[in-house]
């Protein structure tokens, strides 16, 4: 389920937790009461916008190419070194015969890199929310819907509400505002 709005994850990151189901199925001829259970995660959207790197963040220096090669090599500073200051990432290109062109080459691959710290960082920022998550188990929900008795509880700030149904259409409003 995704869910857009204004401070939409700061209002349910607290919706997080088990929640437990209960009630008499109609199917069920003896009248017993059978218990569900969920377990909810609530995340932010991570969303990756292009890398954008700030000129003044990088240290661009030139040298000569090295290697075998023909009549340009150790004759011209072609190859380009480029350092990102905050994030001490560097990446060497010296490909081309043309400083341009590896400069290009350059800034696409440190692009690249500071990209996948940035993956790295949202994932460990998963695991902490994924490591935070309570146990689905009986005596750790954090709210039970009793649909027989229309009643929805909160475990946590003891609000209840008796419309079962607005609750299970998405009325959480009373839920949140009790827990802030």
């Amino acid at each position: 389920l995704e869910v857009e709005g204004n401070d939409v994850y700061g209002k349910l990151k607290f919706e997080s937790g088990a929640h437990r189901v209960q009630r008499v199925p109609k199917t069920e001829s003896q009248g017993r009461v059978h218990t569900s259970a969920a377990a909810v995660v609530v995340m932010p959207k991570l969303e990756m916008e292009d890398v954008d790197i700030n000129k003044a963040d990088l240290k661009v220096d030139t040298y000569r190419a090295s290697g075998a090669g023909g009549q340009h090599v150790n004759k011209t500073d072609s190859a380009v070194r480029v350092r990102h200051l905050p994030s001490g990432i560097a990446v060497e290109c010296q490909q081309e015969r043309s400083q341009h062109l590896n400069r290009e080459k350059a800034l696409k691959m440190l692009k690249s890199r500071l990209y996948e710290v940035e993956l790295e960082k949202k994932a460990a920022e998963k695991n902490a929310i994924e490591s935070s998550k309570m146990k689905n188990e009986w005596g750790s929900q954090i709210r039970s819907y009793v649909l027989d008795d229309r009643r929805v509880k909160d475990h946590r700030t003891h609000h209840e509400n008796r419309n079962t149904d607005a609750v299970l259409n998405g009325d959480l409003e009373g839920f949140i505002k009790a827990f802030l």
